[in-house]
């Protein structure tokens, strides 16, 4: 067991969520996955969570396991050309993971994601959590682009509104 990481989940309010990203910063979100699924035929889902429960961190989860976890519950793995992907922060953290479903993560290798990660959670350190996200919607954005070309055809498959967990 992991003693900082425990009290710093311990110790992280919900409200940190909403001074991190207050709801005009989460309507920005929203507009820019919208904005670049106009761009693509992938699909691209955000999701932020405060900390992990007492119980989660006693089992040792990660960032990695819990963003697996949250990909599933939003079902972000059943679009029809199975290209979801999931931005998922922890806050507590301060970790990002990306998820992508199998249509995009046999065409994307580990390193794109991984930098696109780093360079939100550099945002992220600076105390920039909205323009960290919609630079890391942008990276993910620019990959869907050039696999998956041409823009939604026919329904949003998932919403584009950010989920808080």
């Amino acid at each position: 067991m992991n003693l900082p990481r425990l009290f710093r989940h311990l110790m992280s309010p919900h409200w940190r969520v909403r001074r991190s990203f207050p709801p005009a910063a989460l309507a920005r979100i929203e507009q820019a996955i919208a904005q670049s699924e106009t761009r693509h035929g992938g699909q691209i889902r955000f999701a932020v969570e405060h900390a992990l429960d007492t119980a989660s961190l006693l089992r040792g989860l990660a960032a990695r396991q819990r963003a697996l976890e949250v990909f599933s519950a939003l079902k972000v793995w059943d679009t029809e050309h199975n290209n979801g992907v999931l931005i998922y922060l922890l806050l507590a953290d301060r970790d990002v993971e990306i998820i992508a479903d199998r249509g995009i993560h046999g065409r994307v290798d580990a390193q794109s994601w991984e930098a696109t990660c780093r360079e939100m959670e550099g945002a992220f350190r600076e105390g920039d959590f909205e323009q960290g996200v919609l630079r890391g919607i942008g990276r993910v954005s620019g990959l869907l682009e050039f696999h998956f070309p041409g823009g939604r055809q026919g329904t949003n498959e998932l919403s584009d509104k950010p989920v808080v967990l």
